[in-house]
């Protein structure tokens, strides 16, 4: 009965499909003013796009010269951030933004942090070692990522392709800054930041290239950055040797939400967390295993992706203390099935993949009925 209420006074959706994105390609943020960000893949290379309004804008070329490039996020200015490949070998043979392990041609070229304004690509600084990557931007044009420094680390795989340290940081007027990680952790990556300069993000070890997070962090504890220190989150019972501890986004609030382990690190469930209840538990959609919180707004609402016991699968909305499958809130006989929801904006806007009948991959735009769109 509580389900069916929180359905019940769930919104319905209109979908818009925003085009085939290839099999690496999504969108990752919608702004307020809805501009999106995020990859497209044509034969194996992946360019970075920003969507507005129905076209489609090209960031990959000329790019920083190299053949891989991805947009994370974007500003209602129109900055768009991401990691793109450039023409210089790499020292160290890495495969630092994991576009060769993703199965796309790469040249073994270093791959850097980018900010796009006004149709120039400019790459960020490191911290001395070859490579970064910027995840988001916020209005004021401050930046958030991860960089390389000049240092081995001794926690990498023996034989893998990542071999030195990589540090959370923050880009403000082409200056990078690094950002202290939890006592003992070599590694980390800040996921978000808000208007307010908080940041959201984690800290760890070096690990294998996870396909789906695009990173080489193992996270072992959930961080928020604000005035020069650290907060940690906590967890949900686990330990972050399973899937992770991390903190993906945050909203202008301060509330911050991502995914940790459970007691056995056997599975792991979407959390939000805020200064005076700590780290809640969200659970998953009924009846499946795993969840990951990845989107909010400034009103609350999280978006994410819950997954049955074999993976599989389905973007959700929470409203009030349940989430729900997205596809359920979208007209029957959609030719689109609603894989993950990696962004809701303040007018209730919600960016993903998603799948047709044949197994394309598709960008989507899902719209509340009560939301004027063209």
């Amino acid at each position: 009965m509580i389900a069916a209420a929180a359905m019940a006074q769930s919104p319905t959706y209109k979908v818009v499909d925003l085009g085939t994105v290839g099999l690496n390609g999504q969108p990752f943020a919608i702004t307020k003013n809805g501009l999106i960000a995020g990859a497209a893949q044509t034969g194996d290379i992946l360019s970075a796009e920003v969507w507005y309004k129905g076209q489609v804008l090209d960031l990959g070329q000329p790019g920083l010269k190299g053949q891989n490039s991805q947009a994370f996020s974007v500003n209602a200015w129109g900055q768009a951030v991401g990691e793109a490949q450039t023409d210089s070998p790499d020292p160290q043979g890495e495969d630092f933004c994991g576009f060769a392990a993703l199965g796309l041609a790469s040249s073994g070229t270093t791959c850097l942090a980018f900010v796009w304004q006004n149709g120039v690509m400019n790459p960020l600084p490191t911290l001395g070692g070859n490579n970064g990557v910027a995840n988001q931007i916020n209005g004021a044009g401050q930046t958030v990522g991860m960089a390389e420094k000049d240092k081995p680390d001794s926690t990498c795989p023996s034989g893998g392709a990542q071999k030195l340290e990589f540090k959370p940081v923050a880009w403000q007027n082409g200056t990078v800054r690094e950002l202290p990680t939890y006592a003992g952790d070599p590694d980390g990556n800040a996921h978000a930041i808000n208007d307010s300069g908080q940041a959201a993000g984690g800290s760890g070890v070096c690990a294998a290239f996870n396909p789906i997070w695009l990173t080489n962090l193992q996270p072992l504890h959930a961080l928020l950055w604000e005035s020069g220190k650290i907060v940690d989150l906590g967890n949900l019972g686990g330990t972050g040797h399973g899937d992770g501890i991390m903190a993906l986004n945050l909203n202008n609030h301060g509330q911050v939400i991502g995914s940790s382990d459970l007691q056995g690190d056997a599975s792991f469930h979407a959390f939000l967390w805020t200064r005076e209840a700590g780290m809640q538990d969200l659970g998953t959609v009924q009846g499946d295993v795993d969840s990951a919180a990845i989107g909010i707004n400034g009103i609350g609402q999280v978006v994410g992706v819950s997954l049955d016991a074999n993976f599989n699968p389905r973007a959700f909305l929470r409203q009030g203390q349940e989430l729900i499958d997205l596809n359920t809130l979208v007209p029957a006989g959609s030719p689109l099935y609603l894989a993950s929801a990696c962004s809701i904006n303040t007018a209730g806007e919600i960016v993903g993949f998603a799948f047709d009948n044949s197994g394309n991959v598709h960008a989507y735009l899902a719209v509340p009925n009560n939301t004027n769109h063209t």
